[in-house]
């Protein structure tokens, strides 16, 4: 956005919603809407995922219909996604098997983000966590991926060269495979995830 700087940009969007599957979907467009007006329709998939991710926790975890609250907090080169619920128990990260389902998400969260946590509010607790925006946001991505990819399913072991390449390969390739199967069992379409993420990565090269 040409004249204006980006560091001196913050805006805060709330978005009350009912914990429904149903409602899901709508509150992720929602947030892409809002993502989108401000200019920043890159973090869009990202961003889609992790409300995805935490308002299904709240249905499956405080109750289905149970009243919260996603605000979205875009500052300088971070986007701030919060969502807030009337339960006191905070949730932690735990191991969780190849069957599991439940676990799997905060560790997700926990990828994703470049910083998540956890806090009491006046009326329950709130889950949050905070994601790159900007030209540096690719090579911290690839990073990341590279701290995933070393230590998912056990691939944790040191390695170098072409062996430690095909190690996260084959990586990449079970943890592409176990999110098509987590989009699936969200009710999402995988074939509509992948287009988004193309397109999502697409629109960051070009932009870089």
């Amino acid at each position: 956005m040409p004249g204006i700087d980006i560091r001196e940009r913050q805006h805060r969007c709330v978005l009350p919603f009912a914990a429904l599957a149903a409602e899901v979907r709508l509150l992720r467009r929602a947030a892409a809407a809002q993502l989108d007006q401000w200019g920043v329709p890159t973090a869009g998939d990202e961003t889609g995922l992790l409300v995805t991710e935490l308002a299904t926790n709240v249905i499956k975890h405080v109750g289905e219909g149970t009243l919260a609250t996603l605000i979205l907090e875009w500052k300088r080169e971070r986007l701030r996604v919060e969502m807030h619920d009337k339960s006191r128990t905070l949730p932690a990260l735990r191991g969780a098997d190849c069957d599991a389902e439940c676990g799997r998400g905060l560790h997700m969260i926990a990828t994703m983000a470049v910083d998540w946590g956890t806090a009491f509010t006046a009326l329950g607790k709130a889950v949050w966590c905070e994601i790159e925006l900007g030209s540096e946001a690719s090579c911290r991505r690839v990073k990341r991926a590279v701290e995933a990819l070393e230590s998912y399913q056990g691939h944790g072991v040191v390695r170098e060269g072409r062996r430690r390449d095909a190690a996260l390969e084959e990586s990449a390739i079970e943890l592409i495979a176990d999110l098509l199967h987590w989009t699936s069992a969200r009710g999402l379409d995988p074939d509509d995830v992948l287009d988004r993420a193309q397109t999502h990565y697409e629109a960051e090269v070009d932009a870089a």
